[in-house]
């Protein structure tokens, strides 16, 4: 297949379109990622918020729900690591998703199982360094996205990129569609990446009473960047909850979250050594430091109780700001085919704007 919404990204990951849909943490499972596979993007599994003993088991329930390629995501510093690593390999997953904790060695263990490398990046020079340790193909997120993010927008942070690496570069951080994907290209991106888009679907996980809040979100300004969670800069939809953790004092949030560590620990099967272990691997990289350490705790239990027990107003809501703009619940296939077929006509648009001229 050729034409303008075809690109090199494709080829790498085996999809129809350019549309990448994020590993959004214990909302990209089987059924969304295959959703959007079957619809012709590239779906990415969550897999670091999945069970320890049960990624193998997730792997499968896509494999059940589509015949695409699809991805998976993880990090280094998850207590199951080398169970993702391993599961990927040995199931030849089309491509995996990380942050900046990989090193050169565990990327071309990768590399060579035939596995596409795709880490997403907030900033230019975490661009340069993912591409140096191996990276295929590089995610930028601009500030405008949800969750974890950088300061930089994705106008300006995508053209840098683009002019400092060699590799495709796919755009994140404020896209929803068509006209989103024909921009990108226009930059020179090879796709984009979407998480809120694809979170406020109907192939979503996420119980309704939660997606309605969302959907009543129409300010952009109130969904924020926040460093009172777990030390760093994140995006939220503004709630109650996050009203009443930053109006906290710093020792009650780290109370908070060490409650919140222990019970977290006994969940994974994690005792005191392994917790010791394990946070001192947090504390060691890019974005290590004691207060992001030992608040880092207070995210997964809030984001759940957000997103997957469906309390908007006791949970958190990571949200990217393109939420603002949207204003209704699709499929998969519905949003996909959507953005494509409006992508065609903004590019026919443009052809026709420079016929005339």
């Amino acid at each position: 297949m050729s034409g303008p919404l075809h690109t090199i990204l494709c080829d790498l990951l085996g999809s129809r379109y350019p549309i990448v849909q994020t590993a959004m943490g214990w909302v990209a499972d089987a059924k969304l990622t295959a959703a959007t596979c079957n619809a012709g993007g590239f779906g990415f599994l969550a897999g670091a918020t999945i069970e320890p003993g049960k990624v193998e088991a997730a792997i499968a329930d896509v494999r059940a729900r589509t015949d695409r390629p699809f991805g998976v995501n993880f990090h280094m510093f998850q207590p199951n690591a080398e169970e993702v690593l391993d599961a990927v390999i040995r199931n030849k997953v089309r491509a995996v998703s990380y942050g900046r904790g990989p090193d050169a060695k565990t990327i071309r263990r990768l590399k060579d199982a035939g596995i596409v490398c795709m880490p997403t990046v907030g900033a230019l020079k975490h661009a340069v360094k993912a591409v140096e340790l191996g990276a295929d193909v590089i995610t930028i997120q601009g500030g405008e996205g949800g969750g974890h993010t950088g300061a930089v927008p994705t106008t300006i942070l995508l053209p840098q990129v683009l002019d400092a690496v060699k590799v495709p570069v796919v755009a994140a951080g404020g896209f929803a569609d068509g006209r989103g994907l024909v921009a990108a290209l226009a930059f020179g991106a090879s796709g984009i990446a979407m998480g809120t888009r694809f979170l406020m679907t109907t192939d979503s996980p996420v119980p309704r009473s939660t997606l309605d809040r969302y959907l009543k979100t129409k300010d952009a300004s109130q969904i924020k960047v926040s460093t009172a969670v777990d030390g760093l800069p994140q995006r939220f939809i503004e709630n109650e909850e996050l009203k009443r953790i930053e109006d906290m004092a710093l020792p009650a949030r780290f109370a908070m979250s060490a409650r919140y560590a222990r019970r977290w620990g006994r969940e994974a099967g994690l005792g005191p050594v392994g917790m010791a272990r394990l946070a001192l691997r947090v504390m060691s990289g890019d974005d290590g430091g004691f207060r992001s350490t030992v608040m880092a705790a207070n995210l997964p239990t809030l984001v759940q109780r957000g997103v997957v027990a469906g309390d908007p107003v006791h949970g958190l809501l990571p949200s990217g700001q393109v939420a603002a703009r949207i204003d209704r619940l699709e499929s998969c296939a519905e949003l996909i085919g959507g953005i494509v077929e409006e992508a065609r006509a903004r590019i026919a648009a443009l052809s026709a704007l420079s016929e005339a001229n």
